[in-house]
């Protein structure tokens, strides 16, 4: 990549065939910032905790891990699940979608292409977003009680590879906002588009994707061949 000061969204278009795609969920698919920042602020609340400490360290993290670090006793699934499920629920008005993402969505189910999700929230609050947004709900689902271990380690992406039938592939492209993800995508083998939605150039760039893009509009499904998927990128970092 060129010096950070020449830099522009508007590399030419490239075409790449992969054996399957793999996505995280908040920041990539849906951006529910506002939401997870209110949510953080009465958890810390409740925690004694001061939320800006929280939120500082919680994005990209299960949320079981972060309750590990201020509260260990609430370190479990049943006060996660219940916690995470209710965001959806209290602040459905405070989530979008990410520009594309309904199109890709759409176009990744219905051209038969091997894909899926792997987030680090838990089933309620992705089926609770899904839900709110209408989205497409993925076949293949990796969520943050499926794993030991949290990202940045790669094995829930291991596991979402699994998931879709390409165990031992490292033909995979993943999807990823969070530094956590992206590392979590590289360690496993697979090759990043990192989307420029929630952190900093800077913070993208030391995690070390392969694209970095500023939304979904720059990705699109182009076809299917063989089972492979043909993914474009547009408008890459340069």
């Amino acid at each position: 990549m060129s010096s950070a000061a020449t830099q522009t969204f508007s590399a030419p278009a490239e075409v790449h065939t992969f054996d399957g795609l793999l996505s995280d969920f908040d920041g990539t698919i849906v951006d529910s910032t506002d939401a997870i920042v209110k949510h953080w602020h009465q958890i810390g609340a409740e925690l004694g905790v001061d939320p800006k400490t929280i939120l500082a360290t919680s994005h990209g993290r299960r949320s079981i891990d972060v309750m590990g670090v201020y509260d260990k006793s609430k370190a479990n699934w049943e006060y996660v699940s219940y916690i995470e499920g209710r965001i959806p629920q209290e602040y459905g008005s405070d989530a979008v979608e990410i520009p594309g993402s309904r199109d890709l969505l759409d176009a990744l189910d219905s051209s038969a292409a091997k894909w899926g999700v792997v987030t680090s929230g838990t089933r309620a609050l992705v089926d609770g977003w899904l839900g709110v947004l209408g989205l497409t709900h993925p076949t293949h689902l990796v969520v943050a009680e499926d794993v030991e271990v949290g990202k940045p380690d790669p094995r829930c992406y291991q596991l979402g590879a699994k998931k879709i039938g390409l165990e031992g592939s490292h033909n995979i492209v993943v999807l990823e906002d969070a530094p956590s993800g992206i590392r979590a995508g590289k360690a496993a083998g697979y090759k990043v588009i990192a989307l420029a939605t929630t952190h900093s150039l800077e913070k993208i760039r030391e995690a070390g994707p392969d694209w970095i893009v500023e939304d979904l509009r720059s990705v699109s499904v182009k076809g299917v061949v063989d089972g492979r998927v043909q993914i474009e990128i547009r408008n890459a970092l340069q």
